[in-house]
């Protein structure tokens, strides 16, 4: 909780202010019941009328001192509290930026989209309300027992007793409170990641007829949410009752003991008068209690969410000497016996893998689904790291490099194809910010998408729909790779990133390929592909079973025989080995 109010910081004058203006609302709010108190005892009672216009006048000034200060209190508030929430959100963001994707294995997408929206705003509005309300409440319980003390020690001890007791009992709810809504935030998370799914899924839900079981599944969860949120209401919402009861007979008890010590002549009646206003007051407050238990309980537990993903550290981090691999990186690439376990998992994907790419050469990576192809390639930008042995680049250990730098080296296409929302020139940049529009034709004429570009409504400026929905999978795979492409990387990483082209294109991209100055790994499916590099790598459940060309793979390896076989038939195979 103290982690989260420290963003507060930077905003600690306008809070003095706000809560200035707040305090000169409470003091007027408070010397109020004296002042009626004098108006009845010595004007009323007395037929004097110029007490009456006196003290008149000088309520009527108060109020509208007490007014201004409002007004003025809620700007600082509301300044304080969207800065507050600004500033939460960008630490919160560039936290998130940080993480590996260890990290983000702690935390689901629909949680952090949560903490960010939802959990954010609840702290915001906390904040808002605390400086305009929330603590006025609290310190107008104690003020106004203060001054009932002042007004009349004997009545004012009904106070003094009820006040304390209820308190303590809002303060055992409040706690209560908040684990009931950490709760409810939970259920939020778990309602959000169903209307994720299935607003990505949209298309796949309607091929299969899928939405009566969607709409069951949302239903499901969004039931869930209600019955948590009604129960942790009805829980807090059983404080108010309980408040109006003590709260009531307390001023029974003012208007009891009252009318005997006015008979006694020991108490005017403006003292009455003046207590019952109090005791009314105090009871306003601890009605708003029930609000700002509300309030806070849920702010607590949004807190704690919000500390968790800013405490957490982030668990790949440069190392004090780290090296900047800028000024020699050649592209060369050496795996020496390495082995791999996703985090929190205790089974290896990768197995005592072995082999080396010198710089400028094609790699392709064949081995079917779940084989720990994609495993490899995310050990190379340091995405994972190693569990054993060493990833080396330019004999480098990757781990002694930063991050940032070795990152700027490598042009990555992961295996699914992802754009953004923007033209199509915003998407290409995206992998070179300053690039020029000369270097984006260059980058789309090498990943075969310039004539396709230009065939678009508005050509480079046509704007593509969110995760690119309105082009087709080879079109966002060849965006994908100029994206890559235009950084002019010294590694290429091409992550089945060719699935979706035809053989021709296909071919005329890996002709391409060859006029950049860079070592390219390709992870395929394709034999066609495969016989353009320099090496394959044959990887089979996280070993690397074989290795060699495609030539040498074709006469020793039983397996790559297999792969020929299911492309090409039995009958091109012994026509290649008859022919070598």
């Amino acid at each position: 909780m103290l982690n989260v109010l420290s963003y507060l910081k930077p905003y600690r004058i306008a809070i003095v202010i706000a809560l200035s203006l707040m305090l000169t609302e409470l003091v007027v709010e408070l010397v109020q019941p004296l002042l009626i108190a004098k108006i009845i005892d010595d004007g009323i009672l007395q037929n004097d009328l110029s007490v009456i216009y006196k003290w008149g006048a000088v309520m009527v000034g108060l109020s509208l001192l007490a007014f201004a200060s409002g007004i003025i209190n809620s700007f600082f508030a509301a300044h304080v509290s969207q800065s507050y929430g600004f500033d939460l959100r960008k630490h919160l963001f560039l936290k998130v930026q940080s993480f590996s994707f260890a990290n983000f294995n702690e935390f689901q997408t629909s949680s952090l989209i949560t903490r960010f929206t939802n959990d954010v705003t609840q702290l915001q509005n906390t904040v808002f309300m605390s400086l305009r309300i929330m603590l006025r409440a609290p310190l107008l319980i104690i003020g106004g027992m203060i001054m009932a003390l002042f007004v009349n020690v004997k009545l004012a001890l009904v106070l003094v007793i009820a006040v304390p007791a209820l308190f303590l009992f809002l303060i055992y709810f409040m706690n209560k409170g908040s684990v009931l809504f950490k709760a409810v935030q939970e259920r939020l998370d778990h309602v959000n990641r169903v209307m994720r799914e299935n607003l990505s899924g949209m298309r796949l839900i309607k091929a299969f007829l899928r939405w009566k079981y969607e709409v069951d599944r949302f239903t499901n969860a969004n039931e869930k949410l209600r019955d948590k949120t009604i129960n942790s209401l009805r829980v807090i919402e059983f404080t108010m009752p309980i408040l109006l009861l003590v709260m009531n007979l307390s001023i029974i008890a003012i208007l009891w003991f009252g009318s005997v010590e006015v008979n006694t002549k020991q108490a005017g009646v403006g003292e009455i008068v003046a207590l019952v206003n109090y005791a009314t007051r105090i009871m306003g407050a601890f009605s708003i209690f029930t609000f700002i238990i509300l309030a806070f309980s849920r702010a607590k537990a949004s807190a704690g969410r919000i500390s968790d993903v800013l405490v957490s550290e982030a668990d790949m981090v440069d190392s004090t000497d780290a090296i900047e691999p800028g000024a020699f990186v050649k592209g060369e690439i050496e795996f020496k016996n390495v082995a791999f376990t996703y985090p929190g998992t205790t089974d290896e994907v990768l197995h005592n893998i072995s082999f080396k790419a010198k710089s400028g050469e094609t790699l392709a990576i064949l081995g079917a689904t779940g084989s720990g192809k994609s495993s490899l390639f995310q050990l190379i930008p340091r995405l994972y790291d190693a569990n054993k042995g060493a990833v080396l680049i330019d004999g480098h250990n990757v781990k002694d490099m930063k991050q940032d730098q070795l990152r700027k080296q490598i042009g990555y296409v992961p295996q699914e194809a992802l754009l953004f929302t923007g033209s199509v020139s915003d998407n290409i940049k995206w992998g070179k910010e300053d690039a020029s529009m000369e270097e984006i034709v260059e980058a789309t004429k090498s990943a075969q998408i310039h004539d396709t570009v230009e065939k678009l409504p508005n050509k480079y400026d046509t704007l593509i729909g969110q995760r690119g929905v309105n082009l087709s999978g080879g079109q966002k795979q060849r965006l994908s790779i100029a994206r890559a492409l235009i950084r002019k990387p010294r590694i290429l990483l091409l992550d089945d990133s060719t699935s979706a082209l035809d053989l021709k294109t296909e071919a005329k991209l890996l002709q391409a390929l060859t006029r950049y100055k860079c070592t390219t790994l390709i992870i395929t499916q394709k034999i066609t592909t495969a016989m353009e590099a320099d090496n394959i790598l044959l990887i089979e459940d996280g070993s690397l079973l074989e290795q060699g060309n495609h030539n040498e793979l074709l006469k020793k390896s039983s397996l790559y025989q297999k792969i020929f076989v299911s492309q090409f038939g039995e009958e091109e195979l012994r026509r290649v080995k008859g022919s070598n």
